[in-house]
């Protein structure tokens, strides 16, 4: 057979099969990437209510895979404020963790909306980098008081995405990360 002969029967295939139902393997269509909401909860750091979801949105505003939404109630990452021992995270850095934002260290002068956007990094994945420079959201408190910036670099933002491009996975234990 030649070219045009198979072309024909190929749609004629196509025609009677698609009134039918009847599918032809065709390839894939590139399906839109799905997003995972991760919920979170600021109610435990009531002092820190704008700077938490400042961090939440500068989260948003940089990746699109994973989305922050904040919920009182069934939040999987929840917030609390403690008075000493630095803050730090508890999490399986799949979208599970207890968040402890330490009030100490803000009258340090550290910037409380960095620090909650740096323990999230961690809820979505991500390791310390203490030296790192400011412009790293996870070199945390490595680059001193002066460092106000509370936005993921792009390769921060990367990294996540590459992370959670197939939604959320379980995770086996629980690990804590300072701040």
């Amino acid at each position: 057979m030649n070219g045009r002969v198979i072309g024909r029967v190929v749609a004629l295939a196509t025609a009677v099969a698609a009134p039918l139902g009847l599918g032809l393997a065709t390839a894939p269509a590139a399906s839109a990437a799905a997003v995972t909401t991760l919920y979170y909860s600021s109610s435990g750091a009531p002092d820190y209510l704008a700077q938490i979801d400042q961090g939440a949105a500068n989260w948003n505003a940089a990746v699109t895979d994973v989305k922050l939404v904040k919920r009182n109630t069934s939040a999987t990452i929840v917030f609390h404020e403690i008075s000493s021992g630095g803050s730090y995270t508890n999490t399986n850095g799949h979208g599970r963790g207890q968040i402890y934002l330490d009030t100490s260290q803000v009258a340090e002068g550290f910037d409380p909306t960095r620090i909650a956007a740096h323990e999230l990094g961690h809820n979505l994945g991500l390791p310390d980098h203490y030296s790192g420079p400011c412009t790293e959201l996870m070199s945390g408190h490595g680059p001193g008081t002066a460092c106000k910036n509370a936005k993921p670099s792009a390769a921060e933002a990367a990294k996540v995405q590459s992370l959670w491009v197939n939604g959320l996975v379980a995770a086996a234990e629980s690990r804590a990360v300072a701040y």
